[in-house]
């Protein structure tokens, strides 16, 4: 494609994603589906671009106030991800001038909110909560995330799955906690490899795969995973349960649940039972009041632990949403707790930073349960399921994990037994 084209493409990619109508992957895959002469390469280059800007939008926003022409445009060329000289083949001589003088420019001589590219009402409690650590932290957000793995123990190894990636030419690493897990750096194809098609691996976050294993499903349990989502723990949960027992996949989106399916059929499990429900208190739930062996609570919440990945997140959240999203998740971790047979095991978890939907959730839940449910300490939960180093990954007994100490997705998850 000649380099004015996919310049002007990314301008109007970055047009449509800039609206913040609908999350920002949704928009870059709507897009690609409209312009199928794309080739990889070319994709790669304007997504890449587009997630480049809103990792340092106000920063970007700032130094393209010194330029000229239309605002999309200038960000583009400041986030550019492709090959510079197919850039500047489709530079004007004074774009070419432009860049050259911000390329000057001390980032370090900036004020702090165009260093750290945080809306003030997320940048406050996280410097509140971490301190010193808030920049590494903010160094971490900007980077793109590497593709994690889980590997289906049902149907392969891992040593196995990581030889049939280097066969491929794909270099994968065993993740430095989850006993499931491969890192690639990159995003290679993977849909179309033979171990994806045929079920040996999922996409998923290590995060994601400790939260199913801090879960401990066993064989033969009646298990919940309560807001199932796409259900990538739902199949993680499955396979620790060696297809036996009863899953329930519960949510209230039948389109979510219905993007489970395919991955159902790979992943060879017949134990799983998606059930749509209208909400925490459908009478379906109330039906498996005191039966159920382990309950997952993976609650809706801001999702601002995926920054590396969803950038546009901190742009499309606004602190009074993050607000009424802890009502929600404290009623959620209620109706949810009714499940809980006697022994049995809950596990409350998000996938923000912020301590208002983790510690405050869990702790008030805490102190209203004193005497239901006792806390369990997440570093021996997650060492009896032979995750290394487990203790590094816990903080006050809850799993936390950060983007910039655990390279991991940002999680948090609380655990209970039922006295």
């Amino acid at each position: 494609m000649h380099p004015n084209a996919l310049l002007e493409l990314a301008t109007e990619l970055l047009h449509r994603v800039l609206q913040f109508t609908a999350p920002a992957d949704n928009v870059v895959s709507d897009f690609f589906r409209q312009q199928r002469v794309l080739g990889m390469r070319e994709r790669h280059t304007l997504a890449e671009t587009t997630y480049t800007v809103l990792r340092q939008r106000l920063l970007f926003q700032h130094l393209a106030q010194s330029g000229r022409g239309e605002m999309e445009r200038r960000l583009v060329l400041l986030g550019w991800q492709g090959n510079d000289g197919f850039l500047r083949a489709a530079l004007s001589p004074d774009e070419q001038r432009w860049l050259e003088t911000v390329a000057q420019v001390d980032p370090t001589a900036l004020p702090e909110k165009l260093r750290h590219n945080l809306p003030q009402w997320l940048c406050e409690p996280l410097q509140s909560q971490l301190g010193a650590e808030f920049w590494p932290l903010v160094d971490s957000l900007n980077q793109p995330a590497p593709l994690d793995l889980r590997v289906n123990t049902l149907k392969a190894r891992r040593e196995e799955v990581q030889a049939a990636l280097a066969a491929q030419g794909i270099h994968a690493t065993v993740t430095p906690f989850s006993p499931l897990g491969l890192r690639i750096n990159g995003k290679p194809a993977l849909h179309r490899l033979d171990i994806f098609l045929r079920g040996d691996v999922e996409v998923q976050d290590e995060g994601s795969q400790l939260l199913a294993l801090l879960t401990d499903a066993k064989r033969g349990e009646m298990v919940v995973d309560f807001c199932a989502g796409a259900g990538g723990k739902t199949l993680a949960l499955g396979a620790a349960m060696r297809n036996t027992g009863r899953l329930y996949a519960f949510d209230t989106s039948g389109h979510r649940l219905a993007s489970l399916k395919p991955r159902l059929a790979r992943s060879g499990l017949s134990n799983v039972h998606p059930v749509q429900i209208a909400h925490e208190r459908d009478d379906r739930i109330k039906r498996l009041a005191g039966k159920i062996d382990r309950v997952l609570v993976d609650a809706p919440c801001s999702g601002l632990g995926t920054l590396r990945r969803n950038p546009d997140l901190k742009w499309r959240q606004l602190a009074q949403s993050v607000t009424e999203l802890q009502v929600k998740q404290a009623a959620i971790l209620a109706s949810a707790a009714r499940l809980v047979k006697p022994g049995g095991r809950l596990i409350y978890a998000t996938c923000s930073l912020l301590q208002g939907e983790n510690e405050a959730v869990a702790d008030t839940f805490g102190a209203q349960q004193a005497g239901q449910f006792k806390s369990l300490d997440a570093a021996t939960a997650l060492s009896r399921a032979h995750v290394d180093n487990a203790q590094n990954l816990v903080r006050n007994g809850c799993l936390r994990l950060w983007p910039h100490q655990h390279h991991t997705d940002g999680f948090f998850a609380a655990v209970w037994e039922r006295a």
